[in-house]
């Protein structure tokens, strides 16, 4: 299997743009697409792309956040109230495309989560022609891509959550056709399971929580997994990554540098709490 190298990092920059169309993907996912002319220059290097979104606060239009002449923008958008800055999330973009009036489009997927989040609610309210703003690449070889399989790798392992649904199944859409896959794929409802497109040589179970599935780790450690190098990634719940990870590099001796894992969200904490964390961490 070959893949691109890895990547050298473009810069980001914001893109002021409004919703176009909304679309409910399941009982758990709602598709919000974004374009016009406002998304000249962005360019998404597919698979699990990340971008930053800035959502206004319940109740309001505006979108808060402080960008001077040299684009620089963070101290100046945390020293601000909770109340008024832009409530910011990372997400994934499912796709992009050129329209035939040559403008961009993009889709992202919100999970739809039982504790109401910000992101959650905004995403089931959401309405053609609110604005929000996106910090997104200009480039496709960015910092913002985690799915990187090595040259040498014989097999993938994907394990996700419904969070990162959407980055996995780009991911599967972009891996070469007959590239050999194990996918696990963890929903809430038995309505979650998407019909996806590969031309990998995938072989995708679904972990309907409400049928009873088991964990993650538990359904990977029953698996008989191919032959050959592999590289593994994992995304969603925190916790329930640390644990599959934990049984790939401990279990089945993966070395842990061809394992991606990506903890989207923490049982318990808010993405500004968690960012709060790393932020005192880094300082």
């Amino acid at each position: 299997m070959t893949t691109a190298p890895a990547p050298a990092l473009a810069p980001y920059r914001f893109f002021d743009l409004p919703v176009l169309r909304t679309r409910r993907l399941s009982p758990s996912l709602q598709r919000i697409t974004l374009g016009g002319p406002g998304f000249d220059g962005f360019v998404s290097g597919g698979r699990d792309q990340s971008v930053s979104l800035f959502l206004p606060h319940p109740g309001r239009s505006e979108v808060v956040v402080p960008v001077d002449e040299n684009g620089e923008w963070f101290p100046a958008w945390r020293a601000l109230p909770h109340d008024v800055r832009a409530i910011m999330r990372s997400y994934t973009v499912r796709a992009q495309r050129r329209t035939a009036t040559g403008t961009t489009e993009i889709d992202i997927d919100f999970a739809l989560h039982g504790d109401g989040g910000p992101a959650s609610r905004w995403a089931r309210d959401a309405a053609p022609g609110q604005l929000l703003k996106v910090l997104g690449p200009t480039g496709e070889n960015n910092n913002g891509i985690r799915f990187q399989p090595p040259e040498d790798t014989d097999w993938v392992l994907i394990w996700a959550d419904e969070t990162a649904l959407p980055a996995a199944s780009a991911a599967l859409e972009w891996l070469p056709a007959g590239t050999r896959a194990r996918v696990w794929l963890e929903v809430p409802h038995r309505g979650d399971r998407l019909e996806l497109r590969t031309e990998a040589d995938a072989r995708i179970t679904w972990l309907v929580r409400d049928e009873g599935a088991a964990p993650a780790a538990e359904a990977v450690r029953a698996a008989k997994l191919p032959e050959g190098t592999p590289y593994a990634w994992i995304a969603g719940e925190a916790s329930a990554v640390r644990t599959l990870r934990r049984h790939l590099v401990q279990e089945r001796r993966i070395d842990r540098r061809r394992v991606t894992f990506v903890g989207y969200w923490r049982r318990g904490l808010s993405e500004e709490e968690l960012r709060e964390k790393a932020t005192r961490v880094a300082e």
